[in-house]
């Protein structure tokens, strides 16, 4: 599904570079768990952006699902995000204004999804994250586990192939964060979605079924993780 080939991301700094991905190669099969795992500065940041399609490589090809993708303008870029990837971001990203349902069902009235399928997927979405009760609150009458359900929740209802969870619990304490992190690990389990998580923390990387190690932009490790 995901396929970086010699994917490069410099960025110059004066008279230096700065190599924030220095030669990835890297392949994540349909319905894998992956954990991308790095401290600052370690290009994992990098390595999502370029896998969600929020930015493209210096040099080097990806191909995600075949398609590639490296060299997409922003709105081939754009469209490919919208009908692929789903992303579960450590702040949650919702919109105080708008209500649960209205959050999950924003991304839906963008891609232009008729108003009884937007019901249909929201009230699906919500269901499988055990909020379905919860759709007529506000952001701020959650706790902070239920919001990340929420961005969960609204991830799910785009349907996507590819779900992208950038430190999915760094705002939760250890409780909760497992909690976030089961139904993650249900996504992938139950319904065959392809998950990469991007983390620091090596207890929250060995949940996943495989973990890459990067370091200076750099793979030094990747392993399978026994169960």
């Amino acid at each position: 599904m995901i396929e970086l080939k010699d994917i490069y991301k410099i960025y110059s700094d004066g008279d230096s570079e700065i190599r924030a991905l220095d030669g990835v190669n890297l392949h994540v099969k349909e319905k894998e768990f992956v954990s991308i795992i790095g401290q600052s500065g370690s290009g994992k940041s990098t390595a999502m952006n370029i896998i969600g399609c929020l930015d493209i490589p210096t040099s080097g090809t990806y191909l995600l699902n075949g398609e590639d993708v490296s060299k997409m303008g922003e709105y081939e870029l754009s469209s490919i995000r919208s009908r692929t990837l789903g992303f579960i971001f450590q702040q949650y990203n919702l919109i105080p204004k708008l209500s649960v349902f209205e959050n999950v069902e924003l991304p839906l009235i963008y891609k232009r999804i008729e108003p009884k399928e937007r019901r249909e997927r929201v009230e699906h979405a919500l269901e499988k994250v055990g909020l379905l009760d919860r759709m007529k609150k506000y952001p701020k009458q959650l706790s902070g586990g239920q919001q990340q359900r929420v961005s969960i929740a609204r991830a799910l209802a785009g349907d996507p192939k590819l779900i992208l969870a950038d430190e999915p619990t760094g705002a939760l304490d250890s409780k909760t964060g497992i909690e976030v992190l089961e139904f993650i690990k249900q996504l992938n389990r139950e319904d065959g979605t392809t998950i990469v998580l991007i983390t620091h923390d090596n207890s929250i990387a060995y949940q996943a079924d495989r973990v890459v190690k990067l370091q200076d932009g750099k793979i030094i490790s990747d392993e399978v993780v026994a169960k």
